[in-house]
């Protein structure tokens, strides 16, 4: 049985670095964690339609949609992931927060728990993502409190 301890720890770093690129409006590095064939497939609502986005280009993009926001917080959680020589499929736990202001002004966080069904392949860049399924299982609006010192 070959020990994937390296691998594992490759892929955690690969969906942090979509997380880190997500939040710090950097979509070329988002879309760079991609095959250059990848895809990306949005359910952002229980119950949608997905939208799908192939190649690096349209997954960059994508991302950039993320700048209607005036910030965001993707909180990466648990991992399982299984491997077949130069694959893998996985999927990973994030709880994603989303800060807007509505229109009469007030701050609202709207909270997605995100199910990302990846599929990786090893590429002579490293790993990368060849399709990520989003799935969101549940979402909350919420106004956004804080607290005074």
């Amino acid at each position: 049985m070959a020990d994937h301890a390296a691998d594992k720890m490759a892929l955690r770093e690969l969906v942090e670095t979509y997380a880190h690129g997500a939040d710090r409006r950097k979509p070329e590095l988002v879309a760079a964690q991609f095959h250059p064939e990848g895809r990306l497939v949005v359910q952002r609502d229980p119950g949608a339609e997905p939208v799908v986005r192939t190649g690096r280009e349209q997954i960059a993009a994508a991302m950039k949609g993320l700048e209607r926001y005036i910030a965001t917080q993707h909180l990466v959680a648990n991992q399982l992931v299984a491997f077949d020589g130069d694959r893998a499929e996985g999927e990973t736990y994030c709880t994603a927060h989303h800060i807007y202001e509505d229109e009469s002004g007030v701050r609202r966080d709207r909270v997605m728990a995100v199910r990302y069904l990846d599929v990786y392949v090893r590429t002579d860049e490293g790993w990368r993502i060849e399709t990520r399924s989003l799935h969101c299982d549940w979402v909350q609006d919420l106004p956004l409190f804080v607290a005074s010192s």
